[in-house]
C-alpha cells in the first residue's frame, strides 16, 4: 500500500481540498509553493498513463475546478501541472501557482515541510474558491 493509499484509506490524515468516488485532491505538506496541490487517483497505480482513458480524462475535468481556485487564491499568471511520479509510486499530479516554468522545477534547493498553521490556511483559502 503506498502512501498515497494510506492517505485515500483515511490512515495518514491530510489536508483535503476536493474528492470524488475517482479522485483526492490534498496539499502537498512538503510544497514547492504555496497552493502545491496533488491530485491521486484512488485506484493504485504507478504510472499516470497506466490509467485507461476514460479515467484519465475524468482526472483532467476533476482539477479543472481546483486550478481555477489556485489561480483565484494565489497572485500567478496560472495553475501549471506536472507530472513526475518518482518519488511515490502512485500516480499523481502536481498543481501549483506558477509565473515562470522554474516555478515547476523540483530540483530546487530548500524544499521545507509546512506547518500545520500554514496548510491550513492554504487549505481554507482555496476551498473559499471551490
Amino acid at each position: 500500500m503506498t502512501l498515497f493509499s494510506k492517505i485515500i484509506a483515511g490512515e495518514i490524515p491530510c489536508y483535503k481540498i476536493a474528492e470524488s468516488d475517482l479522485f483526492l485532491a490534498f496539499l502537498d505538506v512538503f510544497p514547492l509553493r504555496e497552493g502545491h496541490v496533488l491530485v491521486v487517483p484512488k485506484v493504485e497505480v504507478d504510472k499516470l498513463f497506466e490509467l485507461s482513458d476514460e479515467y484519465l480524462s475524468a482526472m483532467l475535468v476533476f482539477t479543472k475546478p481546483i486550478a481555477h481556485a489556485i489561480e483565484k487564491a494565489f497572485p500567478c499568471k496560472r495553475c501549471g501541472i506536472s507530472v513526475i511520479g518518482l518519488e511515490v509510486p502512485h500516480a499523481h499530479m502536481h498543481l501549483l501557482p506558477i509565473n515562470t516554468s522554474n516555478d515547476l522545477n523540483f530540483a530546487q534547493p530548500g524544499k521545507q515541510k509546512a506547518g500545520d498553521e500554514q496548510l491550513r490556511s492554504v487549505q481554507e483559502r482555496l476551498l473559499a474558491h471551490l
